[in-house]
């Protein structure tokens, strides 16, 4: 199946999701261009970018594949590696840290929460410019991030409660996709990796830690 089919069979899907569940996602296909844009906005200039993912995680292949595609324009190259534990995170950097001009994109999932601490921590080791799912992980030192209100989708469930609880079939009700973003630079982390940010992008940013 190619991509625009299975595109379009996600987003029926999503329209009527069936069964008896429905919900909110934390994930849009379209951040993928927004955080490799991310990395080509700062100064030395990223040319090629890791992508560590969980296996585990059943929708990584479908993440992995917009990030490739929103790669292409960028001419950056990606480099998706499997890791499964804290060792095989500092492997995997280890290994990239070799090669010059080099970043890395940190997928939103469980996995990556869990062991937020030990990928930044990493990162700032192995001097990885590094852009994450969700502003947790710039407050704890990640250099950038960019995604949704985590608060948000709570707020907007209330509606879908209130809705079900009228009667109405979650079946029927589409799963919402995102709709508030966030932008959080870490300066500070900036500094440490010897990385300018780009005007443009701080401008554009709804905080910045200094």
């Amino acid at each position: 199946m190619s991509t625009t089919r299975s595109a379009k069979a996600s987003s029926r899907a999503l329209a009527r999701p069936g069964g008896t569940v429905t919900g909110f996602s934390n994930y849009d296909p379209a951040m993928a261009t927004k955080w490799l844009g991310m990395l080509t906005q700062i100064t030395p200039p990223v040319t090629h970018v890791a992508v560590p993912f969980n296996p585990a995680l059943a929708s990584y292949g479908l993440m992995l594949r917009a990030i490739e595609e929103a790669a292409r324009p960028l001419t950056l190259a990606v480099r998706a590696t499997p890791v499964n534990d804290d060792a095989e995170i500092e492997a995997m950097m280890a290994g990239l840290a070799r090669d010059e001009r080099g970043g890395m994109l940190v997928l939103p999932s469980t996995f990556s929460f869990v062991h937020r601490d030990a990928i930044i921590a990493l990162a700032a080791r192995y001097r990885f410019p590094a852009v994450y799912p969700f502003r947790v992980y710039a407050a704890a030192g990640g250099l950038m991030s960019y995604g949704t209100d985590l608060i948000d989708p709570y707020r907007r469930a209330a509606s879908y409660v209130d809705r079900i609880l009228k009667g109405a079939k979650p079946a029927d009700l589409p799963v919402q996709q995102p709709t508030k973003f966030e932008l959080v630079i870490n300066l500070k982390t900036a500094k440490a990796l010897g990385v300018t940010i780009a005007p443009s992008l701080l401008a554009t940013a709804d905080e910045v830690i200094e």
